[in-house]
């Protein structure tokens, strides 16, 4: 059977290494048509690239040898064909095919500003967006020679983007007009604590007004013009204004679409069920959350469901944990509702990953959440000291938490929410560790006093027990952990749990030697 699949990157890849994996009877014959000329990337990591910690070469993703597998890199879809079952590519080439997975994702999205220009290949010198490898090297460029740069936006890629920059030496202001950063995860009081931690980190912000124009000077970006008429200087901005979901292949072909591709719970286009979508692109019954966690997940079920001859998508462990429609669009990264009702995987948690900063949110969260009475909220507020914990329950149970500058306390309350363990009977003692100094020893979540069956890497639905299997087959390091059970490889938030297990259950390795990292 002829598969096409359209998209190499994250989930794209993910999927034809799963259906690969589990097409014992050989029953596909697969071709890959990627836009991009590299190998597929964790572009998840692409701000650690910005920030220095991570060089490019350690973002590549594995592409599975195998006879029944042809990836035709650099080359885009350009017209889709469904009477015929075509999908015609950039190099004027038809592909035939049986079924066709659209795993299109999404652009940058480009604010209409004044001087600025419409797309990616068309900004002035001097601005970029951030979705791309490319698009990472040359921003890394740039920052020898900038000395002030702005950053548009700040959702979780702009800060951690300016993070990124005021590492590498660039003054850096932040430009966001809602009134709250990272709204779809933080209330007014939260942003507040962010931006006092943000201050103390040498990092300007504009919060509550927007920019609308750029100033060209000689040929290239000079300023950036807000709405209040101030003009900042600069000679780097970087546009980290969301996503735009690319539905452009689908559309044109005459496929229902929304916010995404229209899919049903099986992830077939009900217009035509020989065409599946998944990750960005697709637009399932319980909405998208933008994570790549949620795309994994899609692609691990629907090459179940083929190569099982099913036609059909089973339900996999995180189903149920994915928010409930219109909590949160396709091409974001903010997290959907988890209610008393359901069975939280951690998919939703989203994490900050910019130095110096610490955020972390996750179920019930953000200012534009709905007031349930059966909901109970506590906080702890400092803006002062950068630090905010806020705490929401439904009876017993945690079904939603926001922390800003309170590391240790947001490890313990993820591990609760993930995990859904009994709250006590007072939740006001969620707070308690926040006032109390960095204690040593075990807590919620430390990795090595958890149970087999817990959650360590969210993103791939890795378990401790898997991490320690690995170990006891003989991985020795990070690397090796990884490359056995897909641990860390999403958005490196378990990476410090993942050594910690490695240096437990490890008692003869060197330990001159530091745990290996990508």
């Amino acid at each position: 059977m002829r598969l096409v699949v359209v998209g190499n990157g994250m989930v794209g890849s993910r999927f034809v290494e799963d259906l690969l994996a589990a097409d014992h009877a050989g029953k596909y014959e697969v071709t890959v048509l990627g836009a991009e000329a590299c190998e597929p990337y964790n572009r998840v990591l692409l701000s650690e690239v910005v920030a220095g910690a991570y060089d490019l070469a350690a973002l590549t993703l594995p592409t599975p040898e195998h006879p029944r597998l042809r990836v035709r890199r650099g080359s885009a879809a350009v017209a889709l064909d469904c009477e015929d079952r075509v999908v015609v590519d950039s190099d004027g080439l038809r592909h035939r095919y049986d079924q066709v997975v659209l795993a299109t994702g999404a652009v940058a999205r480009i604010p209409p500003l004044a001087g600025l220009g419409t797309a990616p290949g068309s900004l002035v010198p001097g601005v970029h967006a951030l979705r791309t490898i490319d698009d990472a090297r040359e921003i890394v460029a740039a920052t020898y020679n900038a000395t002030s740069a702005v950053v548009l936006g700040a959702g979780v890629l702009g800060l951690e983007v300016a993070c990124g920059l005021a590492r590498r030496g660039c003054g850096v202001t932040v430009v966001h007009p809602a009134p709250a950063m990272m709204e779809r995860q933080l209330d007014g009081p939260a942003s507040q604590a962010l931006e006092g931690a943000m201050t103390r980190l040498g990092i300007d912000h504009r919060v509550g007004v927007g920019a609308d124009g750029v100033r060209i000077e000689r040929g290239r970006l000079g300023g950036v013009h807000l709405a209040g008429g101030e003009v900042l200087p600069a000679d780097l901005l970087v546009v980290a204004t969301g996503t735009v979901v690319d539905t452009s292949l689908a559309a044109a072909a005459g496929l229902p679409t929304g916010r995404g591709v229209l899919v049903g719970d099986d992830l077939a286009s009900p217009a035509d069920r020989r065409v599946f979508a998944i990750g960005d692109c697709a637009q399932p019954p319980e909405g998208g959350t933008g994570l790549v966690a949620q795309g994994w997940e899609q692609a691990r079920r629907l090459a179940a469901a083929l190569t099982a001859g099913t036609g059909e998508a089973v339900a996999g462990p995180s189903a149920s944990a994915v928010p409930t429609p219109g909590t949160s669009s396709p091409g974001t990264s903010g997290p959907g509702t988890s209610g008393p009702g359901t069975s939280a995987s951690g998919t939703d948690v989203v994490r900050l990953k910019a130095h110096g900063l610490d955020v972390v949110a996750m179920g019930v969260c953000g200012s534009a959440r709905a007031d349930d009475p059966a909901q109970r909220s506590l906080r702890l507020s400092d803006p002062g000291a950068g630090r905010h914990v806020e705490v929401v329950v439904s009876g017993d149970r945690l079904v939603g938490a926001t922390c800003v500058g309170a590391g240790q306390v947001a490890a313990d309350l993820v591990a609760a929410y993930t995990r859904r363990t009994p709250l006590p009977a007072d939740p006001a003692y969620l707070l308690l560790p926040a006032l109390a100094p960095a204690r040593a020893g075990s807590s919620a979540a430390d990795p090595t006093s958890l149970p087999d069956d817990a959650t360590v890497c969210r993103c791939n639905g890795v378990s401790k027990g898997a991490i320690t299997g690995a170990l006891r087959d003989g991985a020795q390091s990070l690397d090796e952990v990884a490359r056995a059970t897909r641990a860390t490889t999403g958005c490196g938030g378990c990476t410090d749990d993942v050594c910690a297990l490695v240096d437990a259950l490890t008692p003869h390795r060197d330990r001159s030697e530091p745990v290996k990292t990508v």
